[in-house]
This record gives structure tokens, C-alpha cells and sequence, in this order.
């Protein structure tokens, strides 16, 4: 990695732990607020690379990088010993041509489904968890239910309304792919038995490529069934890895332990194949680079795609005051994960759908891409532009 290729990772990555404040109400477009994945985020593309960067947090507040409005468009700025010092110029995503449609029963296309980065539908298809209904067994760090207590969504979005959607923002929009989640229902399926009855629905109405998101299911032959239904790849999220923690900070999720998600993930791949399943690590929450690392490697040699993004904090979860990582912490994974997935030959540009396929949460794949040949970068050009819920 060259030093200007270094500098840009380094920003980026940094931009993603403190945030950015912006200064204009214009500046504010395509934002997820609430919901069941990283939330507080707002899409902008710095120097041609789309990312999901923290503006709506605490700590983003207090981040020494503004936005600045000139005559010839958006710069980025930090403040530093009194001066300001211009980084990069930055765009901010449109609000899709899709959002202003009603499906037809009468919910607000943006109610079903949003943008994600530039080009990913994203939707949460049950707004409801058994985990998040217990505070004793919820995540302590996930806002799901936020997003529906604000009337931004509704409970549970029906096949119907999914394929209505999802071929309004291919055609409206040009998305590229989509990522459905769901939270945890108490039954035995842990939500694959709906994100089945939607891929069928969204498949019948529009070729796009969908991940769908869940627990491990009891019964592993749930993971065929996902994907004679139409789901392209397959998200599985440990979110934390050190078992002590998981009991501590989610421990629901936790209820399903490190050994069951292995074998999980192993029966996942057997259906989807490699490459094809990926993981949520959230970076911050206790976990030590070395013990990510640990068992990112394990996931690699899976056939796993191990997608580490940095935590970053949601008011009114119980823990809207710890601390987002150091961009220096965030390095000390990414640099050495990105080689290992570039020597194994696991990169996110080969991903089907979803998250690690948009890298918008993560500046993860920009350390695999550094690693490419020109020839290669040239011929698969990748700027983040995925899925994500």
C-alpha cells in the first residue's frame, strides 16, 4: 500500500470511528436512524468512495472533522490547533426515486425498505425481536424497536410489499443488490421461515440479487430451503467473539454458543458455498484484536467472510455511552484481515449480496483492494457500493 493509498485508508477508517458534523441542513439525505444494524450513519462518497459514516451519534458531536459548504460544492475539514485543514472532497447521496411511492395497501415505499450506500435496498422484514422484548436477554448496543416507536416503519413487512418495493428502486434507482434482516421470533427457525416466504415473493417480481439475515436455525436444512427460495448468500452476525462478553453484553444471542455458531456456519457454507456466508463483527465492544483476528482467521479457513466494522455508540441503548474505537485499534485488525482475505482468496467484490459485498460500514475491503493488481483494480472496480440492514 502506497502512502497516498495509506493516507485515504487512515482517513476513511478514522472517519468511521469519530464521525463527521455536518453544518447545513442540505447535507442531510440518505441517513438510517434506528433499526436493527449500524444506525446514526449518513452515505457519502469521499474522493469516489462511498461509505456509512456516524453523524447522528454523541460522539459524533464532538468529532473534529466537519463538512464544509463552499461555492464549488462540499469539503471535508479538520480542526487542528485553532486552523482548518481541508482533507477531501465529499458528496452526499440523493434521496431515492423510490421513496416517494405508496405500496398497495397504502405504507410509504420508505417504511418497507431504504437505501443503503448508493445502490443497496436494505430492510429489517420482522421490526420485532424476542430478544430486544427482554431486557434481560436483549443486545445492549441494538435499537431495533427505535425505528418502529418513531413510526418509520411498521412490525412485520409482507412479501407483497417487499417485491413492490424491490422493483420500484431497481427500475427507479438502479439497485444492485438487497439485504434482508430480521429480528429473532420464538420459533425454531429464528426468522428464516419469513425471509424464505420474501425472497420468494421479491425473486417473482425482479432479478436481484438478496442476502438474508438470521440466527443459526435448529435445523440446518433451513439453510437449503433459503436458498431454493431465492437468498444468494447468507448473513449469520456473532457481533461479539469473546464468550464472557456475548453473556454480558447480548445475552440472548449468547444463548447460542461460539462452538453451535461454527458448526452453523460450516452447514452454511456446504449450501451456499464459500465465500457466500459472512459474519457481523462489531469492533470496540471489549473484544481484543487479538482474539478477532483469531477467529476471523478460523471463519476464513470456513469458507466464512469475517465483515469487522467498528462499533459505533446509539442513544437510547443501553450503551449510548461507550466509546467507539480508535481508527489505530480499527487498523490493527483491518490491515492484517484484509491480507489474509486477499491470500485466501475471499474478497468481498466476489460476494453475491450484502454487507461485505457493500463494505460501507467497513473500510475492510479498501485493504483488500490495495492488495490487487492494477490490472485487477482496473477490471473489478470496487467503491463500497453493497447492501446492508
Amino acid at each position: 500500500m502506497n502512502a497516498s493509498t495509506e493516507s485515504q485508508q487512515h482517513l476513511l477508517t478514522e472517519l468511521q470511528t469519530r464521525g463527521l458534523r455536518l453544518t447545513h441542513p442540505d447535507q442531510r439525505h440518505v441517513s438510517r436512524r434506528g433499526g436493527a444494524g449500524p444506525s446514526d450513519h449518513q452515505a457519502v462518497t469521499i474522493n469516489g468512495t462511498t461509505l456509512m459514516v456516524p453523524i447522528y451519534s454523541e460522539s459524533a458531536w464532538e468529532s473534529p472533522f466537519a463538512v464544509a459548504s463552499l461555492e464549488q460544492g462540499e469539503q471535508i475539514i479538520r480542526q487542528q490547533g485553532g486552523q482548518q485543514i481541508t482533507l477531501a472532497d465529499v458528496t452526499f447521496a440523493s434521496s431515492p426515486g423510490f421513496y416517494s411511492g405508496v405500496t398497495a395497501d397504502g405504507i410509504p415505499y420508505s417504511q418497507i425498505a431504504t437505501l443503503h450506500s448508493r445502490d443497496v435496498l436494505a430492510t429489517t422484514v420482522l421490526q420485532t425481536c424476542i430478544r430486544y422484548e427482554s431486557r434481560r436477554k436483549a443486545c445492549k448496543f441494538c435499537s431495533i424497536g427505535q425505528s418502529l416507536q418513531a413510526g418509520r416503519t411498521i412490525a412485520h413487512k409482507t412479501p407483497q410489499q417487499l417485491a413492490e418495493v424491490a422493483k420500484a428502486a431497481v427500475e427507479l434507482d438502479g439497485v444492485k443488490h438487497m439485504v434482508m434482516t430480521t429480528g429473532t421470533p420464538a420459533t425454531a427457525d429464528r426468522g428464516a421461515s419469513v425471509l424464505c416466504d420474501s425472497a420468494r415473493a421479491i425473486k417473482a417480481a425482479v432479478d436481484l440479487p438478496i442476502q438474508g439475515q438470521c440466527e443459526p436455525p435448529d435445523d440446518p436444512a433451513w439453510y437449503q430451503r433459503m436458498k431454493d427460495a431465492g437468498i444468494d448468500s447468507l448473513g449469520m452476525h456473532l457481533e461479539v467473539v469473546t464468550p464472557e462478553l456475548r453473556q454480558r453484553i447480548m445475552p440472548g444471542k449468547a444463548e447460542i454458543n461460539l462452538t453451535q455458531y461454527m458448526q452453523a456456519f460450516k452447514d452454511a457454507v456446504a449450501v451456499f458455498g464459500r465465500g457466500q456466508v459472512s459474519t457481523y463483527i462489531l469492533a470496540g465492544l471489549g473484544d481484543s484484536a487479538n482474539a478477532i483476528l483469531d477467529i476471523s482467521y478460523r471463519l476464513i479457513e470456513i469458507g466464512v467472510y469475517p465483515f469487522v466494522v467498528p462499533f459505533v455508540p446509539i442513544r437510547g441503548t443501553p450503551m449510548e455511552d461507550h466509546p467507539p474505537p480508535s481508527a489505530e485499534f480499527m487498523e490493527s485488525i483491518l490491515k492484517p484481515l484484509g491480507q489474509r482475505l486477499y491470500q485466501s482468496n475471499l474478497l468481498a467484490a466476489d460476494i453475491k449480496a450484502g454487507c461485505g459485498r457493500c463494505g460501507a460500514c467497513s473500510t475492510l475491503s479498501g485493504y483488500e483492494q490495495a492488495l490487487l493488481q492494477p490490472a485487477t483494480v482496473a477490471a473489478q472496480p470496487l467503491l463500497f457500493s453493497g447492501t446492508c440492514s
